[in-house]
């Protein structure tokens, strides 16, 4: 084994033995990795605070191209405080990294690790988590091969009279191909196409109306569906959003 320094993002974590974590990191340039954090669970040991989900560093490691890498030590980039004191981020948070996770698996690329630091570091500055989430959800559906069609309308190809988002019809739907579905704002069309091309690094604001932005992440919950990938965490946040009257 030889001794590599990698950027990532804890996602996971599993108690190992009696004083040990096994830790799924998301890695730019090995992708999804595991590593073993040694005694990470002892009081006194230097990985405590380092080996658990949402650390983002420079992992020192050696590195087993195949099997279990084993940790060092971690040069902490960002430990998210601000989001690990929210209920509602560090719920978001969660659910993106058990999401990325279950791509990363499908279909490995180093964008996904930028997408996901970059949405968790807006998130943790406090920008809405709801819209960073849903960008970040639109953008991962690219890497599945099933990315909805946002530039015409996906039964026939037109760019004109775009009136209909649709789950079902995977996209836009023109005036001439609407059958029943749901009728679709202009603000709407034009807000989801911006998520779908907006860079999440060089987002400063978000102010979008909370009924575009609701029927979005419904249109986008309906969209995973059909992947098999709507995760329980996604579910959990519902319940949160309830309480809050948020949905």
């Amino acid at each position: 084994m030889k001794i590599e320094s990698i950027e990532g993002i804890i996602l996971s974590e599993v108690n190992y033995s009696e004083s040990s974590k096994i830790l799924n990191v998301l890695t730019k340039e090995y992708g999804l990795i595991g590593v073993m954090s040694k005694g990470a669970r002892n009081i006194k040991s230097k990985l405590r605070g380092v080996s658990r989900k949402l650390i983002y560093g420079t992992f020192n490691i050696y590195y087993k191209e195949s099997g279990l890498s084993t940790l060092i030590s971690v040069d902490l980039i960002n430990s998210f405080t601000n989001t690990l004191m929210d209920l509602e981020k560090i719920s978001y948070s969660s659910f993106l990294m058990d999401l990325v996770m279950q791509v990363e698996r499908q279909n490995s690329d180093p964008l996904i690790f930028d997408y996901l630091k970059d949405t968790l570091l807006k998130i943790e500055d406090g920008l809405d988590p709801l819209i960073l989430t849903n960008i970040l959800e639109l953008k991962l559906l690219d890497f599945l091969g099933v990315k909805p069609n946002l530039d015409s309308c996906s039964l026939c190809g037109s760019t004109k009279n775009i009136i209909s988002l649709s789950s079902s019809e995977y996209g836009f739907v023109c005036s001439d191909c609407y059958t029943n579905q749901k009728l679709t704002s202009e603000e709407v069309i034009k807000t989801i196409r911006m998520y779908s091309y907006v860079e999440i690094k060089n987002i400063t604001k978000l102010n979008i109306d909370r009924k575009i932005v609701s029927e979005i992440n419904v249109f986008l919950d309906e969209y995973y569906e059909h992947t098999g990938l709507y995760l329980k965490s996604k579910s959990f946040i519902k319940q949160i959003n309830k309480l809050s009257n948020k949905e």
